[in-house]
């Protein structure tokens, strides 16, 4: 069995800034610092009973929504490489107007690159894959992890056993400070209970 909440990190500068988040080590805002504290207040309050590990994106707007949360439920975080946001090679660090006025024509499918040192879709995908195999064979049953919003679109369909040629078709995203609840029984059905659930970042 497992119990995972997987958390989007909160609100960061780059999201009131016009700049490309990706690799660019972004902090959050005061706001997306309130949220994080709203959602481990929450968590803490809901998991009384339960001890969790923590795995978080090594990205620091990721590392601050993890701590915060952290403190909480008492627990340190761990850091991996392969829970940060896709990378996008040359726009790293600059601004979203740069990368639309720089950025090769637009083909929605998971082999695109808008430029040509960006990490694809699944590219993300492979780095995630071995992540989420280890996490599922772990003793270890209930599970947080902190990360970013495409990364969680690719965990979302990775949960639900879907190829990674699904994405062509489909994307499962939520919003930043979305928490979401998945649950695998005794039997092995994968169940998602609530996805991107906002609720948690209001005081």
């Amino acid at each position: 069995m497992k119990n995972i909440i997987t958390i989007q990190h909160t609100q960061s500068m780059h999201h009131t800034n016009g700049m490309i988040g990706s690799w660019t080590d972004w902090e959050l805002t005061d706001f997306g610092k309130e949220q994080a504290d709203n959602i481990g207040r929450k968590l803490s309050a809901e998991m009384i009973e339960k001890k969790f590990v923590m795995y978080s994106s090594d990205l620091l707007r990721a590392k601050q929504t993890a701590e915060i949360i952290g403190k909480h439920l008492e627990i340190t975080p761990i850091f991996r490489k392969e829970l940060r946001e896709r990378n996008l090679g040359s726009a790293v660090g600059k601004s979203a107007k740069w990368l639309h006025e720089n950025q090769k024509p637009f083909f929605d499918n998971i082999d695109h690159k808008c430029l040509d040192d960006v990490e694809t879709r699944r590219d993300v995908w492979n780095r995630l894959k071995p992540f989420f195999q280890e996490i599922m064979e772990i003793p270890e049953e209930n599970i947080i992890i902190v990360s970013h919003g495409d990364t969680l679109s690719v965990f979302n369909a990775i949960w639900l056993l879907l190829d990674v040629e699904a994405l062509n078709y489909i994307d499962i995203f939520g919003a930043a400070g979305g928490v979401s609840f998945f649950y695998e029984n005794e039997g092995g059905k994968r169940m998602i209970k609530r996805l991107s659930d906002m609720s948690y970042t209001i005081k």
